[in-house]
């Protein structure tokens, strides 16, 4: 049998904050539904109907609304102390960010992969290739003959193509 799922507490304040960040053209969607998982859990629905409804995980759901219990009473601190709208929504948006998260930096530099980019949009022609279209292959070995970059994979100057390529479509959508 599944446990019992955290109580989640809102004052009027708080929710009103919520509910303008969830508006808010400016906020992310992963931000927008952390705001709305805080009001489901406040307005009683479970983790699993919640997870079903917003199309996330029902861990990432009990994530949150165990961030925010652990949090209310600081947040209602600061209301007592009369804080802002402004510093108040400020931790709220902290308590609901993602934390750091652990890995390997970047191996190649933003100006190093804007340089592929800038170069997969020149004609092959112009670098003496005999060939009509840039093919990764080709785009990794050529940065690596221009200095670009030291050594560079195939695969990874395609990673590169697809986000410069998934960013502009978002863009245009969007």
């Amino acid at each position: 049998m599944p446990g019992h799922a955290l109580t989640v507490q809102l004052t009027a304040r708080q929710r009103g904050i919520l509910e303008g960040l969830i508006r808010a053209r400016h906020t992310s969607q992963g931000l927008a539904d952390r705001c709305r998982v805080v009001i489901l859990s406040e307005n009683g629905l479970e983790n699993l109907e919640q997870a079903r409804m917003l199309m996330i995980d029902r861990q990432r759901v009990r994530r949150w609304r165990r961030r925010w219990v652990q949090t209310f009473d600081e947040l209602a601190a600061m209301e007592g102390k009369e804080a802002s709208d402004d510093e108040l929504e400020a931790r709220m948006i902290e308590v609901l960010s993602d934390n750091p998260r652990s890995g390997k930096p970047s191996k190649f530099s933003a100006e190093q992969i804007t340089a592929i980019i800038a170069l997969a949009c020149e004609a092959p022609a112009d670098s003496g290739l005999p060939i009509s279209h840039w093919t990764p292959p080709e785009l990794a070995r050529e940065a690596t003959r221009r200095g670009i970059v030291e050594s560079i994979s195939a695969r990874q100057v395609d990673r590169f193509l697809s986000r410069s390529i998934s960013g502009h479509t978002r863009a245009a959508i969007g």
